[in-house]
């Protein structure tokens, strides 16, 4: 049976991750490891009792010498690496954004290195990596293109891919990167792309307390989309199915122009009986999108099997039909900052 170590476990993609993990008969333990230890995300999945399978652990991933006491006591047969400052973190605070993104994922690969039993390493990556889409010619992006991030924690990412490669050399275990853009649906609260999740979120608020919330869109251009439960499931089969070698790879999504999400959500609302409180719009003068589009998922589908892309419509309707069922409960997280 596997025992799973996973950093930030109790974030979005941390606790959908989860999610999915637990549905494999090989996984027997997940030791969860963050700075909070706030299991409310994951009750978000699971439900209020969480599965006895679940251990947690209070760490810092910039705290070197506990990373190598913890990890070396679970003695985990995979590790997921999610843990880090997100981007507007980064941007107000640089130094505490190297210290647990670059330094942090150092520590815990030294001493990956002493881990016998491992078997698999996956560290969370991001499309951050990549340069601004005017950079590149072509239609699509592949893996392979000059990369060139546009901020700190797209530099930061591309150290950890680094220091993931120097660990596989080091030690053989087989060892993925996974670029992801922007993750909208239930469980999305922070960071710089969260903005199309508030832009579902401020409908069913509206919906349920009887008040438009009107919501702009703080960016404009196009932007690939990943629906959160698919997120979940490609980190988990790229953690547990056969695999070797490194490989850094964009995970499956879709890009399409930021006015096209949006007509989207209107129109779901308005099949749903929420469309009165759906008026989302891009601000006037809003900057282009920060990140990339457009990314290529070709290499991650022949390297794993059946991950799973749900289409737009879908993931927006199941999204403001979670978010409509957590309003009604009083337990809607929702706010008007882009960041």
């Amino acid at each position: 049976m596997h025992t799973i170590f996973i950093t930030g476990g109790t974030g979005c993609i941390g606790s959908v991750t989860i999610y999915k993990l637990l549905q494999s008969k090989a996984v027997g333990k997940i030791v969860i490891a963050s700075r909070s230890n706030n299991a409310d995300p994951l009750k978000l999945w699971l439900g209020a009792n969480l599965d006895q399978k679940l251990q947690f652990v209070t760490l810092d991933v910039s705290d070197y010498k506990a990373i190598e006491e913890i990890v070396l006591k679970v003695n985990p047969t995979h590790i997921i690496h999610l843990g880090a400052y997100q981007s507007p973190d980064c941007s107000r605070d640089h130094i505490g954004g190297m210290e647990i993104n670059t330094g942090g994922t150092m520590a815990l690969f030294d001493v990956a290195e002493k881990l016998e039993n491992l078997k698999r390493l996956v560290f969370a990556s991001s499309a951050a990596v990549y340069g601004m889409r005017s950079m590149y010619p072509q239609e699509t992006i592949s893996e392979d293109v000059q990369l060139a991030p546009p901020n700190h924690y797209g530099i930061w990412k591309l150290a950890g891919e680094h220091l993931a490669r120097l660990f596989y050399d080091k030690t053989n275990v087989p060892t993925v990167c996974l670029r992801l853009n922007t993750t909208y649906g239930k469980g999305r609260d922070k960071g710089m792309t969260s903005a199309p999740t508030n832009a579902l979120k401020a409908i069913a608020m509206g919906a349920v307390s009887g008040k438009l919330i009107p919501f702009e869109m703080p960016y404009q251009g196009r932007e690939n989309y990943h629906y959160v439960e698919d997120v979940g499931a490609q980190f988990a089969a790229c953690t547990l199915q056969p695999y070797e070698g490194f490989g850094a790879f964009n995970i499956k999504g879709e890009t399409i122009a930021i006015e096209e999400f949006l007509k989207i959500v209107e129109e779901q609302a308005n099949d749903l009986g929420m469309g009165e409180f759906s008026r989302s719009s891009i601000l006037e003068d809003a900057p282009p999108n920060l990140f990339v589009h457009d990314l290529e998922h070709q290499k991650i589908m022949e390297s794993f099997k059946n991950l799973p892309l749900t289409e737009i419509n879908d993931g927006v309707r199941k999204s403001l039909v979670e978010f409509r069922k957590m309003a009604e409960k009083g337990i809607l997280e929702y706010s008007t900052a882009s960041s």
